[in-house]
This record gives C-alpha cells, structure tokens and sequence, in this order.
C-alpha cells in the first residue's frame, strides 16, 4: 500500500476529513450557538447586535461543511453512500432547516413589521437548535454503531437512529455549541448586552459541563469499547484527560473575564472531544451492530490507492487557501459590532 511520510494514504484521510469537519465544528458551531440562545435576547437592538455579530462568516464557516462532504464522498464513497442511506431523514431535516436559517438571516431585515421580525427570530433559533442536535444524533448513532449488513446497506428504520444515547449526544453537542456561541458573542458586544452576555456565558458553561459528565459516564458504562483504544495504548489517555483540562481551564477563563481565551480553549475543548471520538473507532469509521465484520473501515470503504494520492493534492492545496480566506474575514471584522445601515 501507498505511504506519504510513512503513513498509508487511507490513514492520511481519515486525518484530513477529521480535521476539516472538526474545523466545521469550531467555525459554525460558535454561530450555530448564538442562533440557539438568540431568543432570548428581547429587544430588537440586542437582536439585531447578536445577528450582524455572525453577519460577516456565518455562510462562510459553512464552506467547511462542503468540502467536508465532498472529501468524504472523494474519499471514502463507500462511507458516504451508507451514511447518506441510513440517515437519509436525519439528512434531509438538516438540510431543510440549514435552508431555513440562512433564509432567516437574510429576510429578517426586509421588512420593520414586528410579526415580520420575530417570525424570522424564531425560526433563525429553532433552526439552529436543530441543526447542532441533528449533527449530534448523527454523531451519536456513529459512536454506537448502527445495523450495517454485508453490503454495507442500513437495515434500521429512522426511529432506531433516536435511541436515547443518541439524542443525549445531540443535547450534548447544542450545549458546546451554545457555550461556544455565547462566548464569541460577548467578545462582540459592549455595554447592556455584554453584561447580559457575561452572565449568560456562565450558564451555558454549566450546562455543557453537566451534559459533558452525563455523556462520559453513560458512554463508559453502556459502551466500553470505546475506552478499548486506552487500554490497549495507555499513553494516548492523556487525549481524554487534557480534554477534562481544558473544559476546567474554560470554566476558569469565563470566571475572570478572559473571554478571548475562553473562546480559543472553548474550541480547543471541541476539538479533542472529536479526536478522542475518532481514536476510539478507528480504523472503523461505520460499525455495524450486526457482526464486527460488516463494518466499514477506512481500508475497505476507501477509494483507489491513485484516486486518494490525486484528492489528497488537490486538498493540501485547496484546505489552506480556504482556511486563509476564513482567517482573513475574521481578522477584518474583529472587534466589537457597530449597527449601520447596512447591517441586518
């Protein structure tokens, strides 16, 4: 088999789309979260501040999505078929409240009928809420497992998908994106809504961390073998315990006002909670709940050897040229937000 750098090319994707979708995560994970807790901002220029705050990356950030989905179908296409198949209803809810929040932003401030406005508002947070709980399910049902066959064809129905694990995994995952939202917003506001903010960041911090703990816990009791990795290699539980770290350090950050490096540590924390999950299965990226063997790795679910050395070209090339761009918009709209007449 093909290596770059001692690693085989299989192995190297893996890597590549782990770190493109955890770059998703980060990026649309701290809007998704502001989208979440947007009601409960109750006056309009609070709402419009929490709005233009994202105004400048949020389709941005989704990019990430996209080239997410599109690695995964270059790279993996068995991968991409079964998952497309068995969360076919998951997909299509996403990809009908994606829609609707980004319609949501931009229609909001068409009109200044106040029906106008809040309609917009509620379906702007209620389709954010589902779009990090849907993603959490997914992930959930992943972490699990879920009944593959030999042919790798999904052989559930879609109310299997919403076992309770599964949806603990989508709670949990709206409450790292509502810490993470709530953080990057009271780095972007000032005055009333920066105090409203700085007390809000505080609960959410408290309700990621209890759902953090009850999500470890019910994993380690009902799903052991996602501690296998650990035992057999010792040293790699420093991953999940610099995970502990970090959720600690943010906590810390938050209680004295450094809200800067609360958000960085906020998305180091999202970071290793998706490594520690991709350790765990690999180099299973699908199990399948029927037989072990049924399974999809990323040796029999990957493209040809020469399909993955050209893909790869193209991402080492492409990935970075997409993450200067997304520092670039970041850096030129740093700062605090200012309404004019050409915000939301």
């Amino acid at each position: 088999m093909a290596t770059f750098l001692g690693i085989d090319l299989p192995t190297w994707w893996f890597a590549v789309i782990g770190a493109v979708f955890t770059g998703y995560a980060i990026l649309d994970g701290f809007d998704l979260g502001a989208g979440a807790i947007h009601l409960l901002f109750k006056k309009e220029e609070s709402r419009r501040i929490a709005l233009n705050a994202i105004g400048p990356v949020w389709d941005g950030n989704e990019v990430w999505l996209v080239i997410g989905g599109g690695a995964l179908f270059a790279g993996f296409p068995e991968v991409y078929a079964t998952l497309l198949s068995a969360f076919y209803i998951p997909f299509m809810l996403f990809l009908m409240v994606l829609i609707l929040r980004a319609i949501a932003i931009e229609f909001r401030s068409k009109e200044t009928m106040l029906w106008w406005r809040q309609l917009w508002d509620i379906v702007y947070s209620i389709s954010s809420m589902m779009i990090a709980f849907l993603l959490g399910v997914v992930l959930g049902n992943l972490i699990q497992g879920i009944p593959i066959d030999e042919n790798f064809e999904y052989q559930g129905d879609f109310v299997q998908l919403l076992n309770p694990y599964a949806l603990l995994t989508g709670l949990t995952t709206l409450a790292s994106c509502t810490m993470h939202g709530s953080i990057y917003l009271v780095m972007k506001t000032e005055k009333r809504l920066y105090t409203k903010l700085s007390i809000m960041v505080s609960d959410t911090s408290r309700f990621f961390v209890v759902c953090y703990i009850l999500q470890t816990m019910v994993t380690l009791v009902y799903f052991p073998n996602m501690s296998a990795t650990f035992k057999a290699h010792p040293t790699l539980f420093a991953v999940p315990l610099i995970t502990v770290l970090i959720i600690i350090n943010t906590r810390i950050l938050l209680e004295k006002g450094k809200y800067m490096l609360a958000f960085m540590s906020s998305a180091f924390t999202m970071a290793s909670l998706l490594v520690t999950v991709a350790m765990n299965l690999f180099p299973k990226i699908i199990h399948s709940t029927i037989n072990p063997a049924y399974s999809i790795t990323i040796y029999n679910g990957a493209s040809s050897e020469k399909s993955l050395s050209i893909i790869l070209l193209f991402a080492a090339i492409g990935v970075p040229i997409v993450a200067t761009y997304t520092f670039f918009v970041f850096w030129t709209f740093k700062g605090k937000v200012k309404l004019d007449e050409s915000s939301y």
